[in-house]
């Protein structure tokens, strides 16, 4: 009976360092991106000299790399965390919008996923894209209207408009107030038989504003100096 106990010890000492190296494999890959992923930080702003060496110091930058970094450890995939190490690059270099919105790019790569980015990319390169438009760059796969992949390609257009990323093209006045549109009406004057399909190729969409500057300082490569934003 004490030699099977040992022999059961030693197995699950063997598990657990199977489990310890493969921790450790994990992570230690993790680290190596790490090292990567603050050498082009580093990098980056090396390329402005002096400039930019109180924004980088300051309490306020610091509090966004803390709060980057966390969100890059939470990230499932190299491509969410390219978008934090050139939001934090850019973010160094250039004061073109408040830390507040840098703070809040940050959350949106925490929560979105890849697909959002996907879509949102298509409609920077794009502006005025419908939905159809959108599936056939990221899909265009023909599938239907009660499909699972219909269903997620709605979600994902409500969660951009719902976060005020992206939006439909609407007309403005003068002051920039969105104008009303008039009722749509069919020839018969009736209520159209169908519900507008998930892949729509009416309503046309553009990035809002925010959308715009979250492209710039996520998926571009080159910003303005902080000397050139603030003159």
């Amino acid at each position: 009976m004490s030699g099977i106990g040992t022999i059961r010890d030693d197995e699950k000492q063997s598990e657990a360092n199977q489990l310890h190296r493969e921790w450790l494999e994990e992570h230690g890959q993790k680290f190596i991106e790490l090292g990567t992923t603050l050498g082009g930080i580093t990098e980056r702003l090396e390329e402005f000299g002096e400039d930019v060496q109180t924004r980088i110091e300051s309490p306020e930058y610091l509090g966004l790399v803390r709060k980057a970094f966390r969100a890059w450890d939470r990230a499932d995939s190299r491509e969410k965390r390219d978008l934090v190490r050139k939001l934090l690059s850019n973010a160094g270099a250039s004061t073109m919008v408040p830390d507040d919105l840098v703070s809040l790019f940050i959350e949106w790569i925490d929560t979105y996923h890849e697909t959002h980015f996907k879509v949102i990319r298509v409609i920077y390169q794009y502006p005025g894209c419908t939905r159809a438009e959108i599936w056939d760059q990221i899909d265009g796969t023909p599938v239907r209207e009660n499909s699972a992949e219909a269903d997620l390609f709605k979600l994902i257009i409500h969660d951009l408009s719902t976060g005020r990323v992206a939006r439909q093209v609407r007309a403005t006045d003068s002051q920039g107030r969105f104008l009303r549109k008039p009722p749509a009406k069919t020839p018969s004057g009736q209520a159209p038989r169908h519900m507008k399909s998930a892949f729509d190729g009416k309503e046309k969409y553009i990035l809002t504003e925010l959308g715009e500057k979250f492209v710039h300082y996520t998926m571009e490569e080159v910003v303005s100096r902080i000397d050139e934003t603030s003159a």
